[in-house]
């Protein structure tokens, strides 16, 4: 599937994607933050096309004007998710290469996911976490219309042996017809 906004082509990943990929998740800023390490080579990202960004709901952000991905937005429906939920609701996650933040390019690709999540995919509830210190990805969930839920302590990552803080938010479907009809 195929998702578009203003600005951005939400689309699968491709193996041709690898060095676009690369250039933006080997940047230390960008998935450490988020809980993943970062990427250490070209082929390193191509095998994680592969394995991990080819997972169903999983997207490529592509510039229009470019063409080129910079980053990244999905959803992880029911049992797929990290916090195990019913298949009727699901988990966003997204990252952006550094030199496009601050342009509400990650905005207008979570709203997007957010409308695909609730109206093409039927879901009832959308979840978000993000990890102690991601300031940014915090204040996007935020912008997005997420709210509080919980904090998780002591979670893992994919970053071994340590250990974190997952501040959890959510979405119901209620609340973001009210945002979108500005009712709320």
């Amino acid at each position: 599937m195929i998702l578009e906004t203003e600005r951005l082509i939400l689309r699968p990943w491709e193996e041709t994607d690898a060095e676009d990929l690369y250039r933006y998740a080997s940047h230390p800023d960008v998935g450490p933050i988020a809980g993943w390490p970062v990427h250490t080579s070209v082929e390193n990202s191509r095998k994680i096309i592969r394995e991990v960004l080819s997972a169903p709901e999983t997207y490529a952000v592509v510039l229009k004007e470019t063409g080129h991905p910079v980053g990244c937005v999905g959803l992880m429906i029911g049992e797929k998710s990290n916090i195990r939920l019913p298949k009727t609701e699901g988990e966003v996650g997204y990252w952006l290469g550094v030199p496009y933040w601050g342009r509400g390019l990650i905005l207008e690709a979570v709203g997007e996911i957010l409308r695909h999540g609730f109206e093409d995919l039927n879901l009832s509830k959308i979840w978000c976490g993000y990890f102690d210190g991601n300031q940014k990805s915090k204040r996007v969930q935020e912008k997005c219309g997420f709210h509080y839920h919980h904090t998780n302590e002591n979670v893992s990552c994919s970053i071994e042996p340590v250990l974190r803080s997952e501040h959890v938010s959510c979405q119901t479907k209620e609340d973001w017809k009210s945002i979108k009809e500005g009712t709320k």
